[in-house]
């Protein structure tokens, strides 16, 4: 279920995907509420493209620690490649 970030105060979040369209968005977001995992969504730049380097907006998905291996295995199952540094 998307949170606000006063629910997961004093927790670390971390990230776990960087969606760059809002049908993409919309669609994880689905992904991790029919697996009631807790999720906060925010938007923040990226640096995109190969060539010609452009700052973007997309939207940053966390969820808490305890729950990101639940989250990326369903992010794994559904198409999905979580974020790694």
């Amino acid at each position: 279920m998307r949170r606000d970030a006063e629910f997961f105060e004093g927790e670390e979040l971390e990230l776990i995907y960087i969606a760059r369209r809002l049908s993409e968005a919309q669609a994880l977001e689905r992904v991790l509420s029919e697996r009631a995992l807790d999720y906060l969504v925010e938007a923040d730049e990226y640096t995109g493209g190969v060539i010609f380097r452009r700052v973007r907006v997309g939207a940053f998905f966390y969820v808490a620690r305890r729950d990101l291996e639940r989250a990326q295995a369903a992010l794994t199952q559904n198409g999905y490649r979580p974020f790694e540094l």
